[in-house]
């Protein structure tokens, strides 16, 4: 049986889509196949998410993951935004779901563990 394509989208694919899949690949990799993208890219992934992701989870993003747009992705069968705060990107679909979180980036510890807590539950529940 073919898995379902998931795509987490917003701008930067450089935190919350990038925390998305790796947790995605974690937690459902039997049930979906993940992605993440963006309409732009950043050179790493947010360092905070990685020290976090790898802290709490034991997941690697560097070594699984890096930043990438759109057109670089199959096209999914599921996308879902991030809760772009600028205005998503149109990817070719519309979006079925926007899970409208706040970027954490720049922010404390505390508001990072509370996304990618959101994020875990979101993704547990697809």
């Amino acid at each position: 049986m073919n898995k379902k394509k998931v795509a987490f989208i917003c701008v930067h694919n450089s935190c919350r889509s990038q925390i998305a899949e790796a947790l995605g690949k974690h937690f459902r990799s039997n049930d979906f196949e993940f992605y993440s993208a963006g309409t732009e890219t950043k050179s790493k992934i947010n360092q905070d998410a990685v020290r976090l992701i790898k802290e709490l989870y034991g997941i690697d993003m560097e070594k699984t993951q890096h930043s990438k747009t759109f057109d670089k992705i199959s096209m999914p069968d599921i996308a879902i935004s991030m809760g772009c705060d600028v205005g998503c990107p149109y990817i070719g679909k519309a979006f079925d779901e926007n899970w409208g979180l706040p970027d954490p980036t720049g922010q404390s510890d505390e508001m990072f563990i509370n996304v990618i807590k959101q994020i875990e539950i979101k993704v547990k529940n697809l």
